[in-house]
């Protein structure tokens, strides 16, 4: 875990948080909240999060529930150290060597890497995983009580998943909170099996909401949503091979539903700034973004299936980067205004 510094003095400013998803690269995300947790300035009034964000969300709540930001620090190390310790006893690359190869952490030159690329176009997780085995299960199991989650959760706390049948979002929150909930959100179809929750079927929630702001605007009262990016919305160039063509059509397909949102609350911003909608009529949202689209730009397509633990603290390290500079940057526009152009970056 990192090193503790003392939490800086000022005003605790309350804040709503939304998490994307995108595997591994969640680890970003976890150094973004670890380096916020240990400033100790926003208050975290309430998550939005998909898929990964839905794994650091629900970690960071019960540890806040636990106690106080130190034990949600704590909580989200432990967290993502599982996940590392579980790649090592399940991961072929760890038992030999020499199939690993690639650049900047990724395995995209590695033979085990392109034939299980391959056979994830074949096979379906109903064939290649009939028993629906599923490994996050377990280190939910061991790190979050959701029973206490449900009763005494300190935020509110909102995870985002897709039904299978009928296209539409789905938003779990208070008693609808379970492990279920979040595997749901965390559902990649091409890996595993539907998640059945009272007889509804989920997938990942990044193909409808990635993440779902609107929950934050209605339910929360702070008028500040900071959004944790993973997903790169700028990737300079066009992808030529087969993995970086489905690579970017996976992150434009799952920032399209976020652009949609920030679209529309441009829209209303304006509205509201141009006095043709009274203040009263409708909430006047201030948004701020922390993201790396560079480093998350430079990473390899398979990066986001590498659980080694130094890639998960070279991506920590990157998000509290990042925070920090957020931080020092625009901690004094909260409560004021956006801290990003809306219509520059989304319209």
């Amino acid at each position: 875990m990192a090193t503790k510094n003392k939490k800086r003095p000022g005003e605790q400013k309350p804040v709503a948080l939304a998490l994307q998803g995108g595997g591994m690269h969640g680890a970003f995300a976890w150094g973004v909240l670890d380096r916020l947790l240990e400033d100790g300035r926003l208050e975290i009034e309430g998550v939005s999060a998909t898929s990964a964000g839905a794994m650091n969300a629900a970690v960071l709540a019960y540890g806040l529930l636990k106690g106080d930001a130190e034990n949600a620090r704590q909580a989200l190390h432990d967290f993502w150290r599982a996940v590392a310790l579980s790649a090592e006893s399940y991961s072929p690359f760890r038992q030999v060597p020499w199939l690993k190869g690639g650049s900047s952490f990724g395995l995209e030159h590695s033979p085990l890497y392109l034939l299980a690329d391959i056979i994830l176009r074949i096979l379906s997780p109903y064939q290649f995983n009939p028993r629906n085995m599923n490994p996050l299960r377990e280190i939910l199991e061991q790190q979050i009580d959701f029973a206490a989650l449900r009763k005494h959760c300190p935020i509110q706390l909102y995870l985002c998943a897709t039904n299978v049948e009928t296209s539409k979002i789905r938003i779990f929150s208070g008693q609808d909170m379970c492990i279920e909930a979040v595997l749901a959100s965390a559902c990649l179809p091409t890996l595993f099996q539907a998640v059945e929750i009272n007889g509804e079927h989920y997938w990942d929630g990044g193909y409808v909401g990635n993440p779902a702001i609107y929950p934050l605007i209605y339910d929360c009262n702070t008028h500040d949503v900071v959004i944790v990016h993973i997903n790169p919305i700028v990737r300079p160039g066009v992808p030529t091979t087969a993995a970086e063509i489905l690579n970017r059509i996976n992150e434009v397909s799952f920032n399209s539903s976020l652009m949609r949102e920030m679209r529309a609350i441009a829209f209303v911003t304006e509205l509201i700034q141009q006095g043709k909608v009274d203040r009263g009529e409708m909430k006047e949202m201030f948004i701020h973004s922390i993201r790396s689209d560079q480093t998350m730009a430079a990473l390899g397509v398979s990066s986001k299936y590498n659980a080694e633990w130094d890639f998960l603290c070279f991506l920590r390290d990157k998000g509290r980067t990042e925070a920090e500079v957020w931080l020092d940057g625009n901690y004094r526009h909260i409560g004021q205004r956006s801290s990003i152009d809306l219509r520059k970056e989304f319209l």
